[in-house]
């Protein structure tokens, strides 16, 4: 059979699109196959909805916490429907972005709507029509994880894929898990008026930098979040439209609604991805750093591959897939400058090794420089000062860069330069920054670093010389 395509990508979310739009503007014939929504997780129920939801939570806190301003406290009246309302218009309104009209009409791209299933490394069958291209790409996407626990598959309950759904707010939301997506969503409706119990079998945003954390833990604690931390769920039940959550210690909780938020997994069963010679289980595909499958024809990029579930990671690979596919570039994934947010309030953002990654490679040898919100006069001007940047480094080399707070994840791009070498600390700490912003913490920051140099004991020997002989 001929080739009817150049390239066949599967999955219309962020990495798809990407791969898709980019090769087609490239010139090349591309068909995007996708079964579900266009925009993928991130649109639909992921990203989108849930910063939306976010904000409309944040509106609702500020008007608990304005006496500091003077102005008096006042306790909002939610309209959760209006509030679902907002939630539906932010995806509709980015949705025109992802749309199928806009990848056929402005990109050229021929979009099927179907379920497809590989017949070999080269060849695709989707609504009984069969599509060939000397390249394709699979960007599946990935699914929420249900743990197994004893009585899940009985009770209702909610995912990320769920929950935005919601026109009616909870009375009271149990949550399981105590990553991102849960401790989002945790602070956020409590913020809106439910009683919130997250479950976490750990400890609570257990990736992220412990001084950070214990902030960010704090404020959601204040705010009447409960945390039942090291507690697994053994067993779920539901009785007269409340879910009872048990856990292995023995602790009960009822609730009016449970949302399992535990992670992430793929199931590509039935799919055919062993008629490719692909290898995959519920971590994802096996892929190589230029993101190429067992069979190198074939790509995987983004949440269905092994690898970091960030959908600027999955833009990013899209944009290496089709350097490779369009003009050859072998180009490689490097997540040394990877970044990453919790959007709750104050947000915790990271870009880079923690402290934590930092001293089991480097040991000793990580030096670290931390300038807190309260050394920060636009902090210290809105009352709202809580918080700190910290940079990771081996001498001046800088590792990563943490940093929780109002808009924390705002303040990573120049420290992302900066570990790539395409920016120095030095660069940093010398540039004009606005006054007064926020950013100019990552000003201070660099030239902390640089001052026992800048102020060393040759710069000032050459400065008492120039005084003496030289002015």
């Amino acid at each position: 059979m001929k080739r009817t395509h150049d390239v066949i990508v599967i999955g219309a979310g962020s990495a798809g699109l990407t791969v898709a739009g980019g090769c087609a503007q490239f010139g090349l014939k591309v068909a995007l196959i996708e079964k579900g929504p266009m925009g993928g997780d991130c649109l639909n129920t992921g990203c989108v909805p849930s910063k939306a939801l976010i904000t409309a939570a944040r509106r609702a806190q500020e008007m608990r916490e304005s006496a500091k301003y003077g102005i008096a406290d006042v306790e909002p009246e939610i309209d959760f429907e209006a509030v679902h309302d907002h939630v539906q218009s932010a995806i509709a309104s980015i949705a025109v972005d992802d749309s199928q009209e806009r990848f056929e009409e402005e990109f050229g791209v021929e979009v099927i709507r179907g379920a497809a299933k590989m017949i070999d490394g080269s060849t695709i069958e989707v609504n009984g029509q069969t599509l060939k291209a000397p390249r394709i790409c699979l960007a599946l996407g990935s699914k929420p994880f249900i743990p197994p626990v004893e009585g899940i598959e009985d009770v209702p309950y909610l995912t990320n894929e769920s929950i935005f759904e919601l026109a009616e707010r909870p009375d009271h939301l149990a949550i399981m898990g105590g990553g991102p997506i849960g401790m989002e969503m945790a602070q956020s409706f409590r913020r809106l008026g439910s009683k919130v119990t997250v479950f976490e079998r750990h400890t609570v945003f257990g990736k992220d930098d412990p001084d950070a954390v214990a902030i960010v833990r704090q404020k959601l604690l204040d705010e009447g979040v409960v945390m039942h931390e090291h507690s697994d769920v053994v067993r779920v039940s539901s009785k007269d439209g409340q879910v009872t959550v048990e856990t292995g210690d023995g602790e009960t909780v009822t609730a009016s609604h449970l949302l399992v938020a535990t992670g992430r997994t793929c199931d590509f069963t039935g799919f055919g991805l062993e008629n490719a010679g692909i290898k995959w289980d519920r971590k994802g595909i096996e892929v190589d750093a230029r993101r190429r499958t067992a069979n190198k024809k074939v790509y995987a990029i983004g949440d269905c591959r092994v690898g970091p579930r960030f959908t600027h990671v999955s833009g990013y690979e899209g944009s290496l897939v089709i350097l490779q596919i369009a003009l050859g570039l072998p180009s490689k994934a490097d997540y040394t400058a990877l970044p990453w947010v919790t959007y709750c309030d104050p947000e915790l953002a990271h870009v880079g090794m923690t402290e934590s990654d930092a001293r089991k490679k480097y040991g000793d040898k990580v030096e670290i420089t931390k300038m807190g919100f309260d050394e920060n006069d636009r902090a210290r001007a809105e009352n709202d000062a809580e918080g700190f940047l910290k940079i990771i480094r081996k001498g001046k080399k800088v590792l990563g860069a943490t940093a929780v707070g109002p808009h924390a994840g705002e303040l990573l791009l120049p420290w992302s330069l900066a570990i790539t070498g395409k920016a120095s600390p030095f660069a940093i700490g010398g540039a004009i920054v606005p006054y007064p912003t926020r950013s100019d913490i990552s000003k201070q920051a660099g030239f902390a670093i640089w001052e026992p140099t800048i102020f060393g004991g040759l710069p000032k020997r050459w400065a008492r010389f120039r005084a003496r002989f030289l002015l």
